[in-house]
């Protein structure tokens, strides 16, 4: 005999470094999701009517009490991931620069303008514009739960569109609480809604027909299943899913700074960062010598919940398996572990691992692990390490150290990545003018920027004939004289050979 077990209504968010309850959500089902995106499409139609001008208004007003609101949203990420404050402080100052970037550029970017029509079409009066899709549904990620999504709901919203979002189970509360500042400086109509539960909620608003778009971050696995529940309508997708980047040192790099830097990207928000250095390829010269640096000061970090630790726990408690696993792989074939080992899984922390003589074949090279742990390997030069880089099916992003710019900025542009940072470590992130996104099974298509404003428009394109000419081609009324002069013309326009 069956038994019929009901569906949970509610459900928790924990902290994971205490395991205490932070808040209970609803569980939204199919039925409530789809009268979400009804509303939002009735609201989308509203927020469209405004224009641009009001539109900015209103987002420059969110954007105001979101900054007021700094510490109280800092404070719920630091709660529901365990990254410290600081940590959630810093996310949350990026979300406000996105935020105000958008507001600010949306008209620029999407208005109308002219366009030459040519000499074929001088007759023709060309304008381009670009027009909300109306509902972008946004299914957002843990690790950074305010800073990632706000790159496609803010976005969104100044292209025009309605949004419903659908924060990770892990943390819904950052999600509901975006959901309030919004709602509180634009009451007229829920131009952004929030709907939680598990995942799916998340199938639930990627097969709704009536979504005109889905902006997902997550791994490359669950993209796959969001891709194939949107293909039932047709529904576009742009996808940013994981990596497993790289940083480059060469031998006339700043050692000092490359370490600070690479051990950042590798370490901070427990290695749970989607652009985040998992890979180092240091050329031989200065090898030694980096990982020396590199090793003092991982070995100074300390995860904990306290205000006193450098990173927090890791958030999804199945990832520490992944981590393990990693880890052990690494060592079995060969691999040496210079700072902690497999002594450093303490759920739900992880302290630093520094990894060499992996392999390239090792799971702790070719998979994303997504904890703090990071693969130092020697190379023979920049043309190795790129090659190294590249031989991955990830390409999010990744970081070039060294002294001369021109090659500097030779390796970075032949990194098979969306984007790459020199001298730094994922400084593209925080310039809201700069696209930010990957190929591969890192994912597709662009947010940020004017590429992520275009990303939630369509563009309309709008031809008016202003007077007649002597010679139409398109009518059946044309005469062979007449297709004879535009073949000679056309002939004398493109017929050339160019040296």
């Amino acid at each position: 005999m069956t038994v019929a077990t009901e569906r949970p209504t509610r459900f928790a968010s924990l902290n994971p470094a205490t395991g205490e309850v932070v808040a209970e959500h609803p569980v939204h089902d199919a039925e409530a999701v789809a009268a979400a995106v009804a509303r939002a499409r009735e609201a989308g139609r509203w927020w469209r009517g405004l224009g641009a001008k009001e539109r900015r208004l209103r987002l420059l007003n969110v954007k105001g009490s979101l900054t007021r609101n700094l510490n109280r949203m800092a404070e719920t990420i630091h709660q529901e991931t365990g990254k410290p404050l600081a940590d959630a402080q810093l996310e949350t100052i990026l979300a406000i620069t996105h935020l105000d970037w958008a507001a600010r550029n949306a008209a620029k970017v999407l208005g109308r303008r002219t366009v030459f029509p040519g000499l074929m079409a001088l007759n023709q009066k060309c304008e381009l514009e670009y027009q909300p899709l109306g509902v972008v549904g946004v299914i957002g990620p843990w690790n950074y739960p305010i800073f990632t999504p706000m790159g496609s709901i803010a976005y969104a919203l100044a292209a025009g569109n309605a949004v419903v979002f659908k924060p990770s189970e892990f943390t819904p509360g950052v999600g509901v609480l975006l959901a309030e500042i919004i709602d509180a400086v634009v009451p007229e109509h829920p131009v952004f809604q929030v709907v939680t539960g598990l995942g799916e909620t998340g199938a639930a608003l990627a097969s709704s027909p009536d979504i005109d778009k889905i902006a997902f971050t997550g791994s490359g696995p669950t993209a796959k299943r969001v891709m194939a529940a949107c293909a039932q309508n047709l529904t576009p997708l742009v996808a940013e899913c994981g990596g497993k980047d790289v940083a480059i040192i060469d031998s006339d790099a700043d050692l000092e700074a490359a370490a600070d830097a690479a051990l950042w990207g590798a370490m901070a928000n427990a290695g749970q960062t989607c652009i985040g250095v998992e890979r180092i390829y240091v050329v031989e010269d200065v090898y030694d010598a980096f990982l020396a640096t590199l090793t003092a000061r991982a070995e100074k970090l300390r995860p904990g919940f306290d205000r006193e630790a450098a990173y927090g726990p890791i958030t999804m408690p199945k990832q520490l398996d992944i981590i393990e696993r990693h880890i052990a792989d690494a060592l079995e074939h060969g691999g040496r572990a210079v700072v902690g080992g497999p002594e450093s899984v303490r759920k739900p922390y992880v302290e630093p691992v520094v990894l060499v003589d992996v392999p390239e074949t090792s799971a702790a090279v070719c998979e994303e692990t997504f904890g703090p742990t990071i693969t130092v390997h020697r190379v023979r030069d920049m043309d190795e390490a790129v090659e190294k880089t590249n031989a991955t099916t990830y390409g999010l992003a990744g970081a070039v150290f060294s002294g001369n710019k021109a090659r500097a900025l030779d390796a970075a542009r032949r990194i098979r990545s969306g984007m790459t940072s020199i001298n730094a470590f994922g400084t593209f992130a925080s310039v809201a003018a700069l696209p930010f996104g990957g190929v591969g099974e890192s994912g597709f298509g662009r947010i940020h920027g004017a590429d992520g404003l275009r990303e939630f428009a369509r563009a309309k394109a709008v031809t008016r004939q202003r007077f007649a000419l002597p010679l139409n081609p398109s009518s059946f009324g044309r005469t062979e004289k007449e297709m004879a002069r535009l073949v000679q013309l056309v002939n004398m326009m493109h017929g050339r050979r160019y040296k």
